[in-house]
């Protein structure tokens, strides 16, 4: 008749605590024979922690309750068998030790044991030096294990703390790109307001009473300044709301419109003074789907940096056209002068709207044109450029469908051409 599980001690070490933290080793001796049993209980009760079990249902019972590092466990036992009770303490940890007991008979049974994760068997009856060393080599397994996960642990926990470390700074990274586009978008209408306040001022200067005329006109100065007051609110309104993750619908607008404000902004752009500037309407007018501010921010960015493309008098062109064919890329990327950008993201799908900048400038040389989309390229002097620019132009193309093709000739000039699906 098996004797009852003994008494198991209570455990020095808590679940879930590394065995490393108060020096102790705990080893489960399972076997339905007494003798055996306490015979191991002696031999290794001044080394480890003992517990005991008389069969594979007590030993579960115990590895549930306490941590076990290493067990050994007779292969042969009425109820759950010595591979049962084997192949159940590995569910229980897959990290615990377990040396088999068994007969000469049961040798294949014990290689049965060792292919389900046994550390070792020995054979009954054991020599006291050899189940010594197994035991001992099976606990120095165990603090390896231990010494492994623990490691797996730290690195996870490092490589957690790395990619929070990243998030940070993309996010630091993303907020000064966004405070950064906020003034360098809303330096172009304060530009604006600056030169209209000029014209106010210098005309108020000559004169002493206003007549109708010069009412008018001032008038008309103000109306243009409170455009761009309103142009640099809803600049504001929109990085705040990219910035806090909402994305309102953009309505469809008047391309038409916005080239009439276009020109009309630039004419008093300092830029301007010296050159000519020309614009080419549409045969009739269509809409997009883009933000207006958007619009013409792109526009105000590509026609300013025409007009500072040359320190000689020269020509800026704006002109519109509407596309009743999708666009030829493959005929544009054939051209060595010509880059584009965003053609996989691009809605080539008729009828499109293009808007065209074009000067007669030194042009780009071809070691700046392939970087010019990229964050912080600027050609202009220390001081007096961001790299923002272009960067903001062909984000704001790729978030409406369109693309952008690039022409340029050193020495002969330069041409910017925004398409975009026609939203009529």
């Amino acid at each position: 008749m098996s004797a009852p599980p003994t008494a198991a001690p209570e455990s020095r070490v808590p679940r879930g605590l590394s065995p490393a933290e108060d020096g102790s080793r705990t080893l489960l001796i399972v076997d339905d024979d007494e003798g055996p049993r306490q015979a191991l209980s002696i031999l290794f009760r001044d080394v480890y922690e003992i517990h005991t079990a008389c069969d594979g249902r007590a030993a579960l019972e115990l590895a549930r309750e306490r941590l076990i590092d290493a067990a050994i466990v007779d292969i042969r036992m009425p109820g759950l068998s010595g591979i049962e009770t084997l192949a159940a303490l590995k569910e229980i940890d897959p990290d615990m030790e377990v040396v088999i007991l068994t007969a000469h008979e049961s040798l294949e049974t014990a290689r049965k044991a060792l292919r389900l994760g046994a550390r070792d068997y020995v054979s009954k009856p054991f020599e006291i030096d050899a189940m010594r060393a197994t035991v001992a080599a099976a606990m120095e397994r165990r603090r390896i294990s231990e010494g492994m996960v623990a490691g797996s642990r730290e690195l996870e926990e490092l490589r957690r703390l790395i990619h929070e470390t990243r998030m940070s700074e993309k996010e630091a990274r993303a907020k000064g790109e966004i405070y950064a586009s906020v003034i360098h978008d809303i330096n172009g209408p304060m530009t604006v307001i600056s030169g209209f306040v000029d014209i106010v001022n210098s005309n108020l200067g000559r004169v002493r009473r206003l007549d109708d005329a010069g009412l008018e006109e001032l008038k008309v100065r103000l109306a243009q300044i409170t455009r761009q007051v309103d142009a640099c609110i809803n600049i504001s309104q929109r990085y705040l709301a990219f910035f806090r993750e909402q994305r309102e619908g953009d309505a469809a607008v008047g391309v038409q419109q916005i080239l009439d404000d276009l020109i009309e902004l630039l004419r008093v752009h300092p830029a301007a003074r010296g050159n000519h500037l020309s614009m080419e309407s549409l045969d009739r007018d269509c809409s997009i789907a883009i933000n207006g501010t958007d619009l013409i921010q792109c526009l105000l960015n590509l026609s300013i940096n025409a007009l500072q493309s040359s320190a000689r008098p020269h020509e800026v062109r704006v002109v519109g056209r509407r596309h009743e064919e999708p666009v030829d890329l493959d005929v544009i990327a054939a051209s060595a002068r010509a880059r584009i950008v965003n053609r996989e993201g691009f809605i080539n799908r008729a009828p499109l709207v293009s808007i065209s900048v074009e000067d007669d400038g030194d042009g780009i040389p071809d070691e700046v044109a392939g970087r010019l989309f990229g964050e912080r390229l600027t050609t202009k002097s220390e001081g007096e450029g961001t790299g923002l620019g272009l960067a903001i132009v062909g984000r704001m193309v790729r978030e409406a469908g369109g693309a952008i093709v690039m022409k340029t000739e050193p020495g002969a000039g330069t041409v910017f051409t925004l398409y975009f699906p026609s939203a009529d």
